[in-house]
């Protein structure tokens, strides 16, 4: 039975997505941009009429819901970490890497960067794929002094304190953990902010399972 109830195309995904924190309908297409919205849409029912989910109206936008996590849902955790931790460490890497989506890269490395080594004001970091055609090469993370980040598709008009210019492949390799910034630092063009491009390292949002020892080249 819980197999029948977990084990649906992209409802694992979907799971990790909600036990991240992501509540609304259009965030959760952006964490799994390959799935439909009709698709999304049955899943989240599916959910729900499982007691994993549960769908709350949102009192300041009429029409809109919210997805949290019922008790239940929130008791997947391991199960989900478990699944990601597996993946990294048996996984081939040159299989992982075959399946290069920008979005879903900026997306989670938006959600998991952290500001603490970041100065005390506004940082803009712009992102340009030279791999990838005009309409997805130009990304753009904004992080601001009370730590929150923005992820934006278009130029959101502040002044960038780092151009970061690599292409698709080095960039989710590194946020995946299977290299480094110094190691693919041929691959890097960073150009601005010196303090700010010397602890990229540690601000940069890599995969939660980036930590995991890889057993599989």
């Amino acid at each position: 039975m819980a197999a029948e109830v977990l084990c649906t195309r992209w409802t694992m995904v979907l799971m990790r997505e909600l036990i991240a924190g992501t509540t609304r309908f259009n965030d959760l297409r952006r964490g799994v941009p390959k799935m439909s919205p009709a698709l999304l849409s049955t899943r989240l029912k599916e959910l729900e009429l499982a007691g994993i989910v549960q769908r709350k109206p949102l009192r300041s936008e009429k029409g809109v819901f919210e997805y949290h996590l019922t008790a239940a849902g929130r008791d997947l955790r391991p199960v989900i970490e478990a699944f990601g931790n597996w993946g990294q460490k048996w996984v081939e890497s040159s299989v992982s890497l075959r399946n290069l989506d920008p979005s879903l890269l900026m997306w989670d490395m938006r959600r998991n960067l952290n500001p603490a080594p970041l100065p005390p004001e506004r940082t803009v970091v712009q992102f340009l794929y030279s791999d990838l055609p005009s309409t997805k090469s130009h990304w753009w993370l904004v992080i601001e002094p009370d730590g929150d980040v923005d992820l934006c598709w278009s130029d959101p008009g502040f002044d960038v304190s780092l151009y970061v210019t690599t292409d698709l492949r080095t960039m989710t390799a590194i946020w995946m953990g299977l290299a480094t910034i110094d190691s693919e630092s041929e691959k890097l063009e960073l150009l601005g902010s010196r303090a700010v491009a010397a602890t990229m390292q540690t601000w940069l949002g890599l995969s939660p399972f980036a930590k995991q020892k890889k057993l599989v080249a």
